[in-house]
């Protein structure tokens, strides 16, 4: 067993990379890897299932992590689209900004981005807890189903459109809500959670300056004479 393995994407290709988390991995049993130079590459560290901690040391592209169960994957930079896609359990951790789709239909774990998510993060969500130091960009948590959307910063347009059950808090502006969501008074319950996702994300603010956002439950049946207007 080695402490430390080093993978250096510059003399291996984004395939050998992940053959090895899929298989060297579970040999050697390293308690880390850093993935190297990942230069905006993309699907690096896709479908993990093993408890380990991977520091992926540069910005990378579309689909980091995607799939993800129980491995901690930390990117030090900023992401493409739908960092984390379908994460499963773990945690996946951006140190910069993500691009469109973070943690698409993501059913569990914890996702962290600590500066900005573009538009549709969250969108999909199936029960992933998400936290978003800075701003997200418009139709966040697009047809979201359950789990936790929480922005520390200001929300896009249309936020939460189409919401089902899932609960998005926001601390600073809401742009607009799109369809069925609508702003609801805090509870205690609420408080705690919120207070908790910040904990565990290591974000440094007081719940009590956050919104919730949730579903009028509106659209859960079709009305024929609504003429598409909710």
């Amino acid at each position: 067993m080695v402490s430390l393995k080093q993978l250096d994407l510059t003399d291996l290709s984004v395939r050998q990379v992940n053959e090895y988390l899929h298989g060297g991995l579970l040999e050697e049993r390293p308690a880390r890897v850093e993935i190297l130079n990942p230069d905006g590459l993309h699907s690096i560290a896709a479908g993990l299932d093993t408890e380990v901690d991977i520091d992926i040391l540069g910005h990378a592209g579309y689909f980091i992590a995607g799939m993800n169960q129980r491995a901690r994957v930390t990117i030090h930079g900023n992401v493409g689209w739908s960092v984390a896609e379908n994460i499963m359990s773990g945690v996946v951790r951006v140190k910069g900004h993500a691009s469109e789709c973070a943690g698409a239909s993501g059913h569990g774990g914890l996702l962290v981005i600590e500066g900005d998510a573009s538009s549709r993060c969250g969108i999909s969500l199936k029960g992933t807890e998400i936290v978003v130091g800075g701003s997200v960009g418009h139709f966040s948590a697009f047809m979201a189903q359950a789990g936790t959307l929480v922005v520390c910063g200001d929300a896009g347009p249309n936020l939460g459109d189409s919401l089902y059950e899932a609960t998005i808090y926001v601390r600073g502006s809401i742009h607009s809500f799109g369809a069925d969501a609508r702003e609801e008074e805090m509870q205690a319950d609420d408080f705690e959670k919120v207070a908790e996702l910040l904990s565990r994300a290591e974000m440094n603010y007081d719940a009590r300056e956050f919104k919730r956002v949730s579903s009028a439950r509106s659209l859960y049946h079709w009305n024929a004479d609504a003429h598409q207007e909710y």
